[in-house]
């Protein structure tokens, strides 16, 4: 049986900032279920809850070495819904308030990615690959090159590395490479770690993994581009040849609304009218008038320049002239935050604007609305337009990375598409694909089709893992 070690820096249940930790947990699930041992290792952060690490079970401890270094780590263990999962111990690195954003990251996710190859001996557990995730475990693929292959019973690792957003890539200064990562100066160039005067954990992914991965085959096009590359397009051109992209699925236990607990009340498409009860419920938490007629348009997201925000609030005034409701959970940055708030403040009876994270409401959300607005600037794959669509909200998205792969646009001809989109980074492009679906949404047999067509797409986990497994054979 094919063994994979699979490395996040978050994975659900127990962590989670953002997609990421949806992928570490659904697809190991999705793969465990097609005869492949996989299991998950993560760091053992604070902010764990005690429900999960009162159950964990400590299974040994050692030292790490960084560089002239030794650090402790333990490693504890626990299965979840059938998934092994380790977790990386260690109280000066990961008992701390939130899990990004230290002053001393680089030194904190180098020692885990020294940790988890350490660990493997120590757990028993020698995989065939190491799959490994963004910039926290970019460092891997080097490491087990130079310091660890020497050693027999690693030679036939193989390493996967997958992008799930190119913009952070984990840039540290130079000096680490020798005083924390105990590699030589020689990786200090530019067909090494070298990035503008410091070292880049991202582009050592790239670099040195036998594949590399990304959330969607548009995106790994894209990122080839300079626009979306991120000062690595030309590595990724250069390895283009082992560049794949695999659109994420999303679990469809979690996200069903035949069975969801977070709704108000339960249904399918062939109940699809009790959607609206969930509709007039939502109202009522949110304080906006009870009208089962209007249209309800949301947004769940992090509210950040990439997911559009700048479009939605060049037009917000003309889009609430419209007959609608907008409602809008998520937290960010704060000149968004205030924006919000103070339309919020000006149109109370047409916009809720719900800063924070709230994973309950954002279910009632997608189970209320009538549309969900995703007009994002780039989108490596995007999982609220997938979840829209298993909960029958028509997804109105532009055309980039995950979005264009999975949205594609009702044509009234032949009745085909499950949403609405746009090409340009355009506000007036989004505010007439907003009408045009409001147009559509009239007009109730068409837009029973159009739901018909979305909470029938197949965007569950088996699909891209049947994929991930087939490189997994690969390498």
């Amino acid at each position: 049986m094919l063994k994979i070690l699979y490395v996040a820096s978050e994975a659900v249940p127990f962590i989670k900032t953002g997609g990421l930790a949806d992928v570490a947990f659904s697809l190991p699930k999705a793969l465990k279920n097609m005869d492949v041992d996989i299991r998950v290792i993560v760091p053992k952060y604070k902010e764990i809850k005690d429900e999960f690490k009162d159950k964990m079970e400590h299974i040994t401890s050692f030292q790490v070495p960084l560089s002239w270094r030794r650090q402790y780590a333990g490693v504890d263990y626990l299965e979840y819904e059938g998934v092994p999962f380790y977790f990386i111990d260690n109280e000066d690195y990961f008992k701390r308030d939130g899990i990004y954003g230290h002053y001393d990251d680089g030194e904190r996710f180098s020692y885990f990615c020294k940790a988890v190859i350490e660990s493997m001996e120590k757990i028993g557990f020698i995989p065939d690959i190491i799959h490994c995730n963004d910039w926290h475990t970019g460092i891997i693929p080097l490491l087990l090159k130079d310091h660890y292959k020497k050693y027999g019973k690693y030679n036939h690792i193989k390493t996967i590395f997958t992008i799930h957003n190119l913009k952070y890539q984990g840039v540290f200064p130079k000096e680490m490479l020798e005083d924390v990562l105990g590699l030589g100066m020689e990786y200090y160039d530019e067909d090494g770690l070298e990035f503008y005067g410091g070292i880049n954990f991202m582009k050592g992914g790239i670099k040195y993994s036998d594949l590399v991965t990304t959330v969607s085959e548009t995106y790994s096009n894209e990122i080839k581009d300079p626009f979306f590359g991120e000062r690595l397009d030309g590595l990724l051109r250069y390895r283009e040849d082992d560049l794949y992209g695999i659109v994420n699925g999303i679990d469809y236990e979690i996200y069903n609304p035949n069975n969801d607990e977070n709704i108000f009340e339960k249904y399918d498409f062939n109940s699809i009218e009790k959607k609206e009860e969930n509709k007039i419920r939502l109202q009522e938490q949110l304080n906006l008038p009870v009208r089962k007629d209007v249209p309800i348009i949301s947004m769940v997201c992090r509210l950040a320049n990439m997911k559009g925000l700048d479009l939605v609030l060049h037009v917000l005034e003309e889009l609430l002239c419209e007959d609608v409701q907008l409602v809008i959970l998520g937290t960010g940055q704060e000149e968004y935050e205030y924006k919000l708030k103070e339309f919020e403040y000006r149109y109370p009876k047409k916009l809720s604007a719900n800063i924070l994270f709230n994973e309950e409401l954002a279910h009632k959300m997608y189970a209320a609305s009538d549309m969900f607005l995703m007009p994002s600037l780039f989108e490596p794959c995007g999982l609220g337009q997938l979840i829209a669509l298993r909960y029958g909200t028509i997804p109105m998205v532009r055309e980039t990375g995950g979005l264009n792969d999975t949205i594609k646009s009702f044509r009234e001809d032949t009745k085909e598409g499950n949403g609405f989109s746009f090409t340009n980074y355009n506000a007036h492009d989004m505010l007439y694909t907003i009408r045009r679906a409001l147009k559509f949404y009239e007009n109730k047999e068409v837009w029973g089709k159009i739901v018909e067509n979305a909470m029938n797409q197949e965007y569950s986990w088996n699909n891209s893992a049947n994929k991930y497994k087939e490189l997994y054979y690969k390498i």
